[in-house]
């Protein structure tokens, strides 16, 4: 069977992990990796897999972790407060509360399963956020189109997201793929071609999971 990527319509390479009993197709031209989609799971097996996260504003090592980010891929670019969504907030959104509470924010939030529904429609935004979601999406484009019509013209999206390494073999025993509902992962190229593909500008990005866009 052919297998097409889903971010630039090229041919893609099968990677099977057999301890998983799953496909993943990789694509040489974006670097774009994609789950088979005959592996998805139900909304109730991935809410179930969200229901053990462990995640509160209580927790001070929780708070650091996102505070890293917002000083690297948020306030780097984004100096003043303004106004923001918080995209995947999660069943604490404690993204949201921080962003109000210490940086003069004023947030909305959105999430699929805890947060449904969908405030953002009709409004723009000086600040989107959307951390450790994109690697849940069967369909990127659609999303970061929808990211990117959500901007104000000087306004950033900044996203988490661990990048793979582009090494088929190391893909095979990474952590990061031995969650059931990750389905999508990306590299910096993957990114510069998705922002191409929506009407954004990769500005920033640390090579690692941070990175940052503007309307192009």
């Amino acid at each position: 069977m052919n297998h097409h990527c889903k971010i630039c319509g090229s041919q893609t390479r099968e990677i099977v992990i057999e301890t998983l009993g799953a496909a993943y197709y990789y694509c040489e031209a974006c670097e774009f990796i994609a789950k088979d989609e005959n592996l998805k799971l139900s909304h109730e097996e991935e809410l179930g897999i969200y229901e053990t996260h462990e995640n509160s504003i209580e927790d001070p090592r929780y708070v650091a972790y996102f505070k890293k980010f917002l000083d690297a891929a948020v306030f780097n670019h984004y100096p003043k407060p303004g106004y923001g969504l918080d995209f995947g907030s999660g069943p604490s959104p404690v993204l949201a509360t921080l962003l109000e509470r210490d940086y003069g924010l004023t947030m909305d939030i959105y999430d699929h399963f805890y947060s449904p529904q969908k405030v953002y429609v009709g409004k723009k935004y000086d600040l989107v956020t959307s951390t450790e979601v994109v690697e849940h999406l069967d369909d990127p484009l659609a999303y970061f189109s929808l990211f990117k019509s959500l901007l104000k013209d000087e306004g950033i999206l900044s996203i988490m997201t661990l990048f793979h390494h582009n090494d088929n073999n190391a893909f095979r025993t990474w952590h990061y793929v031995r969650d059931q509902s990750h389905r999508s992962f990306y590299t910096v190229k993957t990114l510069e071609v998705i922002a191409k593909k929506t009407g954004l500008e990769l500005i920033d990005t640390n090579h690692h999971r941070y990175s940052t866009f503007r309307k192009s």
